[in-house]
């Protein structure tokens, strides 16, 4: 009952009114061809800075939600994916379109989108809060060894590569590093730059490691040119078309959830293995990659699901769950709350206000994907000679407008170049922000860890809890070499 009584949080006309028009916001940008949620939750916000921070985190949450969507609509209708996760609602999306049934296929996108990303929510409003009861006897130590683990997963995330993954999540505890040490009053790496002796503000890193490095990443592209389709009317899966699906859309939901809470790239991998799977248990095999309603149903139900997934982690623990939920991480730390279990405790208002604000956001995609969604396609044919400076403008202003300084414009542009090269190079910013965001937790807790054990880093393994993260970690980063090595034995 206490749930159903907090539902008036989102009804305050300044909440509601930013959770639509974020979501709508997410839509538009997850239908646009390299813009993603992590990208527009970053410009997003240097703008929230005034706002309360339940408004700000609810806006941010369901501009995730909004933007995990978006990006079937131009899958479907120009096989132009808006969002990587969408790669995989082409495959059978976009055959669909070809044969006249586009209205089909979104149709199905939304109702799958909507089911995976309520029973994602579902499972986040109850676990995350056993997680952060577990978590709220945690000490320096224990959030020391948490953060290790934490870090431990970059290997997993974004690029191919893991130890790139590594090499980027050790670049951002670098920048973490950067300022004046709070226990020793040691100034480091600043070169008598007086605005950055407090630390690198996170926005301008932000902002230039995920917008501008795809500015550039896109002006170096040659123009694609896109095949259009006749539309047709959107039309809502039939009961039979839906019956033949639920088992799909129910499992697929399921393995993103779960996914989703893995610090990895969920929404990706979630689509990949939830159409995977669909193809492995479906009656019609054959029929996958030609148009078939299940190959669309699978990938939308996961990569939602990733969504409430992603968040359990990121609540409870402060531990990102994926590269977009990383950037809401900073927008805590931007408005001073932390994230973990001391939320539960000190702030379960903007706890509920999170989950109502997704589950608004799912219903919002729904309506206005459905009807808008032959505008919101036409959108990703805007040519990049205004679409990208508009982009960089944002940029500009998000990066001066925190603290007026033009040292963070000059951070977020060579952040944005060095950002582009790492890019080139096989890396991704999401362990770079992964790294930064966990930096701070991991010195500070090494820190604290240090003076409560008299300088005794020995006394580490007589804490059960911090002996068991630090056991996951080792498993983490060896468990793969060594069983590649055993494969190869038996071989």
């Amino acid at each position: 009952m206490e749930i159903l009584s907090k539902i008036t949080l989102i009804l305050d006309i300044t909440t509601f009114s930013m959770i639509v028009g974020a979501t709508i916001v997410g839509v538009l940008i997850g239908a646009l061809p390299g813009l993603s949620s992590g990208m527009a939750i970053a410009l997003l916000l240097p703008f929230t800075i005034y706002l309360e921070p339940s408004v700000a985190i609810a806006s941010m949450a369901a501009l995730y939600c909004g933007g995990t969507f978006g990006g079937s609509i131009t899958a479907i209708l120009i096989n132009a994916p808006g969002a990587p996760p969408a790669a995989a609602t082409a495959f059978d999306g976009f055959p669909l379109a070809q044969k006249g049934q586009a209205g089909k296929a979104l149709g199905m996108a939304a109702v799958s989108s909507v089911v995976g990303g309520i029973i994602s929510l579902v499972v986040l409003m109850i676990f995350a809060p056993t997680l952060a009861r577990i978590a709220y006897k945690f000490g320096p130590p224990e959030y020391f060894a948490l953060a290790i683990f934490g870090l431990s997963m970059l290997a997993s995330i974004s690029a191919k590569s893991p130890v790139k993954n590594l090499i980027g999540g050790l670049i951002g505890l670098f920048i973490a590093t950067i300022g004046v040490h709070l226990t020793t009053g040691i100034t480091r790496f600043t070169f008598n730059v007086g605005e950055i002796f407090n630390g690198i503000s996170f926005i301008p890193v932000l902002i230039g490691l995920f917008a501008m490095s795809e500015i550039f990443v896109q002006a170096s592209k040659s123009e694609l040119l896109l095949e259009r389709i006749k539309f047709s009317a959107i039309k809502l899966p039939t009961i039979a078309e839906f019956k033949g699906c639920i088992k799909t859309i129910l499992r697929s939901s399921g393995i993103g959830t779960f996914i989703g809470i893995l610090p990895a790239e969920g929404g990706t991998v979630s689509a990949m293995i939830g159409y995977n799977e669909a193809r492995r248990w479906s009656k019609n095999k054959e029929n996958f990659g030609k148009g078939e309603l299940e190959g669309v149903a699978a990938p939308e139900a996961a990569n939602n699901a990733a969504t409430g997934g992603a968040m359990i982690p990121t609540l409870a623990l402060g531990i990102p769950g994926s590269a977009t939920t990383a950037v809401i991480l900073g927008g805590f730390q931007i408005h001073g709350l932390r994230a973990g279990p001391y939320l539960f405790e000190q702030q379960p208002d903007l706890l509920y206000t999170i989950f109502y604000a997704m589950f608004l956001a799912n219903f919002i995609f729904l309506i206005f994907g459905l009807l808008g969604a032959k505008i919101f396609s036409r959108i990703s044919l805007i040519p990049r000679g205004f679409l990208w400076p508009s982009v960089f403008v944002f940029c500009l202003v998000g990066s001066y407008g925190l603290s007026q300084s033009m040292v963070d414009v000059y951070i977020m542009l060579i952040a944005g170049v060095a950002g582009f090269f790492l890019r080139r190079s096989g890396f991704s910013p999401a362990p770079i922000i992964m790294g930064i965001v966990l930096g701070g937790l991991v010195e500070n807790s090494l820190a604290q860890s240090i003076i409560i054990f008299d300088q005794n880093l020995f006394m580490f393994f007589t804490r059960p809890i911090a002996l068991t993260f630090f056991a996951l970690t080792l498993l983490s980063l060896f468990y793969k070499p060594i069983k590649n090595l055993l494969t190869e034995r038996k071989i």
